[in-house]
């Protein structure tokens, strides 16, 4: 089989654009002819579906992931002298979304079997200052919201779900984007709904926040020339909703071929690797990322970069101690779990095209480097 395989590319999105291409090419002519390219019809419907699909009202496409988590905070009233918990094991633009409106990011430590944010070391960064909780649901699981929202409600705070690796993903009976004030989903192309270029949204129920986000992502107009506060260009732009809409009615197919990508890896790693990523109870994991914890971690990606096959590290390094958080003054061993998920935390290639020869390649490296 290695003979046959060459290369494992951690992502490719090339087959899924040849199915796509001539279906979306036709869409683009369509928005050439009608000239219609910045919040027209395939944007404005692009939102309905989304919520329909998500579960909430209304929403609000924006240019990107990390607009849609900078713009539910201002939407929300939050900014200086807040503090804002959330997870410092996650991309940096969780973190930095919060530093974008002058809030502080104050971060709580994760669960070791699911790497979401613990609910209990959220109760306990509560402070008075203390506005939001911002969770991540990482990977494609989705983060426990039922005790989230217990927690919420009890100290009056506002729930900002970053969905950006998450789509489809469920916990019970809703989907992610559905029970916070606001989920945040990013478009950037190796997400399970992604286009081919950058975008975003904001889902939420509450028509108050829509109106303002609305004009948060337009300059902050309340009609043309006429501006009542600072806001933002951030817009989703006709071509890519197109697009996007396409993608959507085939997103639980895509969704469905990743958890099978899942299984072949977990059926064949379970008992080889430290841990492989567990389902959520009664839920649905989007399978984003496939990570896995390992022993060796840094010798097995060399093993399988050496052997042609794309890994991520995802994440290295913990937000609570990258560089630009210094003044924070969190030290080595504040957050044990996150910082033990850097150590030992691998992300395998999935993608809804991925042939299972590639998994099982990759599985008999992996078993091979154990023996």
């Amino acid at each position: 089989m290695s003979d046959v395989i060459d290369k494992i590319p951690y992502l490719d999105l090339t087959k899924e654009f040849s199915e796509l291409e001539s279906e979306w090419f036709e869409l683009i002519r369509e928005t050439g002819a009608r000239g219609s390219f910045i919040l027209g019809p395939n944007v404005k419907a692009f939102e309905k579906e989304v919520a329909n699909y998500v579960g909430s009202k209304y929403a609000v496409s924006v240019a990107n992931g990390t607009d849609a988590l900078m713009l539910s905070l201002r939407g929300l009233g939050i900014g200086p002298g807040d503090e804002v918990i959330t997870t410092p094991y996650t991309f940096f633009a969780t973190s930095e979304s919060i530093d974008m409106v002058g809030a502080t990011p104050v971060f709580a430590d994760i669960l070791p079997d699911s790497f979401v944010i613990d609910p209990e070391s959220v109760r306990q960064k509560i402070t008075k200052k203390t506005k939001a909780i911002m969770p991540v649901h990482l990977f494609g699981y989705p983060a426990n919201m039922e005790e989230l929202k217990k927690i919420a409600d009890e100290h009056n705070l506002k729930i900002i779900e970053d969905c950006a690796q998450a789509f489809g993903a469920s916990n019970s009976k809703h989907r992610v984007g559905s029970q916070g004030d606001t989920g945040c989903f990013s478009f950037y192309p190796t997400k399970v709904l992604g286009c081919y270029g950058d975008g975003g949204i904001i889902t939420t129920s509450d028509k108050e926040l829509v109106d303002h986000l609305h004009k948060l992502r337009n300059h902050g107009a309340v009609k043309p020339f006429v501006h009542d506060e600072i806001g933002t260009n951030s817009r989703l732009d006709e071509v890519q909703a197109a697009l996007l809409r396409i993608k959507l009615k085939r997103i639980n197919q895509a969704i469905n071929h990743r958890s099978q990508v899942a299984v072949n890896y977990s059926e064949q790693l379970q008992d080889v690797l430290t841990a492989v990523p567990m389902a959520p109870e009664n839920g649905i994991h989007a399978y984003n990322l496939y990570t896995v914890r390992a022993k060796n971690r840094d010798a097995l990606r060399q093993h399988l970069t050496d052997s042609n096959v794309g890994t991520s590290l995802c994440y290295p390094q913990p937000l609570h101690l990258q560089p630009v958080y210094s003044e924070l003054g969190y030290q080595a061993g504040d957050l044990p779990v996150a910082e033990a998920a850097c150590e030992n935390a691998l992300s395998l290639p999935v993608y809804p095209d991925m042939p299972k020869q590639h998994v099982d390649h990759a599985c008999k490296l992996i078993k091979d480097f154990y023996k």
